[in-house]
């Protein structure tokens, strides 16, 4: 089979991406979008989630096939965005649709955000498109895009099948982290079986933020709020019992339930700002003397980037390990402190917060915070290979 690599100055790049409870797998998706745009690539990012104002950005070609989310904290099921539960007549629909984004397309490169080390509940679409791709008299180059710690997997035999998959599809792994920081092995047990595939791009943050413009003293946020309405409430009664001079921004996020948001609003002192989103997220931080936040991997790259202090409360509902093993990390080199799900309460809180205003910064290396432009180089050197 004659293969020719992209057509053309601007190699095209698919990029797929499932969000099902927050947005931290878009947000670093539509980074390293917009990073390949720039560095003209032909991008266009598939996206099966429930809509995200500002995700991926609006110069970006976006396919977005009918929204799914997980029924629940512990990811056991899908529903679709009224919150019924999905069919097989559902997920061929959405099969459908993508097979015909990707013929349409025609990629030169396919990436899968996660997959397979994650998001084994789209499957059902995820193989097919594969299959397609493999089998393509173009074929393109097929990438898996995964975050720098995994989900430890309790299942038995998810890791193997894992393999075999990279093995039968995959040209390579994309680790969008720094091995100093941390390695696949350190949350993937069989990464000896994949090590000749394996590279890395640095971590994905954002680029260097303008200086903020608004000051705050204390920046509060919570992802995209779906899960992290505990954290808001306790930051905002442990305001009321710091000093009132202290001025803080509360992030709940666009997914915290209204009728939550209306009660953080009505309670939060005057000292307090409560707000959805706020695009200037980075910047924030900048002119901050502490973050308070989970130890979601996007907002753990804006602290990182800002070099603010830090205080996280990892997401540990459902199983999940990957927050914790970050911010224990950050906590042995002295860059955060900790404070666990169970433990959090109001009091808990304004504890913690007092402690870190005046921790003094950890030794933690300069760590590559260029991903997004890192992984655009690793593609055009993958590609080059090949040619």
């Amino acid at each position: 089979m004659t293969e020719t690599p992209f057509r053309g100055d601007r190699p095209r790049v698919m990029f797929y991406v499932q969000h099902l409870l927050g947005i931290g797998h878009l947000a670093r998706a539509s980074r390293i979008a917009s990073a390949l745009a720039d560095d003209d690539f032909d991008v266009a990012i598939v996206t099966g989630g429930l809509p995200v104002p500002g995700f991926p950005p609006p110069d970006i070609r976006h396919i977005a096939l009918p929204a799914i989310a997980t029924g629940d904290k512990g990811f056991s099921g899908l529903v679709d965005i009224d919150g019924r539960p999905v069919d097989d007549d559902f997920k061929a629909a959405r099969r459908d649709l993508l097979l015909a984004a990707y013929r349409d397309f025609a990629p030169d490169v396919l990436v899968t955000e996660a997959f397979p080390f994650g998001r084994r509940q789209v499957r059902f679409e995820l193989l097919p498109l594969l299959d397609e791709a493999a089998a393509s008299a173009r074929r393109p180059l097929i990438l898996a895009s995964i975050r720098d710690l995994l989900q430890e997997r309790a299942k038995p035999g998810a890791n193997e099948d894992t393999v075999a998959l990279i093995g039968t599809y995959f040209d390579a792994v994309m680790v969008h982290g720094d091995p100093r920081f941390a390695r696949l092995e350190d949350s993937f047990p069989l990464q000896s079986e994949i090590a000749d595939k394996v590279v890395y791009t640095g971590l994905v943050a954002a680029p260097p933020p303008a200086p903020a413009t608004e000051i705050y003293d204390i920046i509060v946020s919570a992802g995209g709020g779906a899960v992290g309405s505990e954290l808001v409430r306790a930051a905002v009664g442990a305001s009321a019992l710091l000093p009132m001079d202290l001025r803080w921004c509360v992030i709940a996020g666009p997914n915290l339930p209204e009728v939550d948001f209306s009660e953080l609003s009505r309670s939060a002192s005057a000292n307090v700002g409560i707000f959805r989103f706020r695009k200037d997220f980075p910047s924030l931080l900048t002119g901050a003397q502490l973050s308070v936040s989970q130890a979601g991997y996007n907002t753990v790259c804006d602290v990182l980037r800002a070099g603010v202090r830090s205080l996280l409360i990892p997401f540990t509902a459902g199983g999940e390990t990957e927050q914790t093993a970050r911010a224990q990390r950050l906590r042995e080199r002295g860059r955060a402190l900790m404070l666990t799900e169970a433990e959090l309460s109001v009091e808990t809180m304004r504890a913690s917060i007092e402690k870190a205003l005046t921790a003094p910064a950890g030794d933690l290396p300069d760590l590559d915070l260029d991903g997004a432009r890192g992984t655009g180089a690793i593609i055009r050197h993958l590609l080059e290979k090949r040619r």
